[in-house]
């Protein structure tokens, strides 16, 4: 038996989706419900997310932008890197894939005159959503002053203890035979607390963090905690940002994502409900929906370059960990095969689509459209994150971490 049919009764509609399309989609006119989508589209792309860095001089701020960035320190757009201070005012960098999400470089607060409050004011504290601290050795009088201030001023603060990586190689140097790589992990965590108590600071968060090695450490507990201290379009915009380094980044960024399809293919299909059209005019804005999710994940050519880069493998190394159907052949005549597919075992979804989405009452064109869309968006994003989890395990020598996960649905492609 072809396995299209064999997958077509999987074919549903996500109960979560249609409680929410039904609870905002009211109407029955097709260009206001585009105009609706749309708008609802627009709030979640255009949500700025803006982010402060600052520190001492030489504590690695620029460098650990830059690699929030997914750029190397010799990219044009990144931000200037040195074992001087290199930032006389606070500059902005903006995500390349995402222009409503900025990094702040901000002026070091090394000075022994350093004043926390017009330090703030100067840089306009009123801005930034929440601020990284970067120490590089220890965490001094000037950080914690600074800390203090902006919490006052209800804004979020979190420590970075900066070159971890190079702490360790220096511990290893000095103490080859009693070596023990997380014994000085801990011991440089509880070293940053201590320090940050001395100075009067409770509860403070420290994550460890190496701006070469993102994988590693603490960045993704880091990236976690971000997320879960932000709220909607603003969560959304810092895990659409923040590079996939690790297996947990991949799945939280899918999950992101998935929230969102239901709009994406709703605002495709519309153009299918008009009178006299069909379902193959929502294409073009498919396509662009599915480049988006796989710069997202890090598998277009320059993500994939970076990468190789970070990681010391040969750039074809990684490329060939892409075996999805249509991360190897991401073309419109992919994506045409995908939906008539598709939309041939679609029906009984429709139905359950229309009962619930007024605008799709008399339009069962539109309802299998919306279909398709909706499923060929949910594989897509499924195969980039498995992809992506099989480029990171060869990346990172974590093959057995990239393993396990389920085949394609074949009632897509094959």
């Amino acid at each position: 038996m072809n396995s299209s049919l064999r997958h077509k009764d999987t074919m549903e509609i996500q109960e979560m989706d249609l409680r929410e399309m039904g609870s905002v989609i009211q109407s029955r006119v097709v260009l206001e419900v585009s105009s609706q989508v749309q708008s609802l589209l627009d709030s979640l792309e255009t949500t700025k997310l803006e982010i402060a860095v600052t520190g001492e001089s030489g504590a690695g701020k620029s460098t650990f932008i830059n690699a929030l960035l997914g750029l190397s320190d010799g990219d044009p757009r990144a931000a200037a890197t040195g074992v001087i201070e290199t930032t006389a005012v606070p500059t902005s960098y903006s995500h390349p894939r995402l222009p409503s999400v900025l990094l702040w470089d901000l002026p070091g607060i090394g000075t022994p005159c350093f004043q926390a409050e017009r330090y703030l004011e100067q840089v306009g504290l009123e801005r930034y959503d929440f601020f990284i601290i970067i120490a590089s050795e220890r965490f001094r009088e000037n950080h914690v002053r600074l800390a203090r201030a902006v919490g006052s001023m209800g804004k979020r603060f979190y420590f970075v203890r900066s070159k971890v990586d190079q702490d360790l190689k220096a511990s290893q140097r000095r103490r080859p035979a009693r070596f023990e790589e997380a014994q000085v992990l801990r011991e440089i965590e509880a070293d940053c607390l201590r320090q940050l108590r001395n100075e009067g600071l409770d509860s403070p968060k420290v994550f460890l963090v190496s701006s070469f090695e993102l994988h590693r450490f603490d960045f993704q507990r880091l990236q976690d905690t971000l997320a879960e201290e932000l709220e909607g379009h603003k969560r959304h915009a810092l895990l659409l940002s923040f590079p996939c380094v690790t297996a947990a980044a991949v799945e939280k960024k899918k999950a992101s994502l998935r929230k969102h399809i239901w709009k994406k293919a709703l605002l495709a299909c519309a153009v299918s409900a008009l009178p006299g059209q069909n379902l193959h005019l929502n294409i073009p804005m498919l396509m662009k929906t599915l480049h988006s999710y796989r710069k997202s994940f890090g598998l277009d050519d320059e993500s994939l370059g970076v990468l190789a880069l970070v990681a010391s493998k040969p750039r074809h190394e990684l490329t060939s960990q892409v075996c999805s159907a249509l991360g190897k052949d991401l073309s419109e005549n992919a994506v045409h095969a995908v939906l008539s597919q598709a939309a041939l075992y679609g029906q009984v979804a429709a139905r359950v689509v229309k009962n619930k989405v007024p605008l799709f009452d008399n339009m069962v064109a539109g309802a299998i459209s919306f279909v398709g869309a909706y499923y060929l968006l949910h594989t897509a994003l499924d195969s980039f994150a498995q992809d992506a989890q099989r480029v990171l395990g060869r990346a990172f020598g974590l093959e057995d971490e990239a393993q396990g996960y389920p085949p394609e649905p074949g009632f897509i492609f094959d």
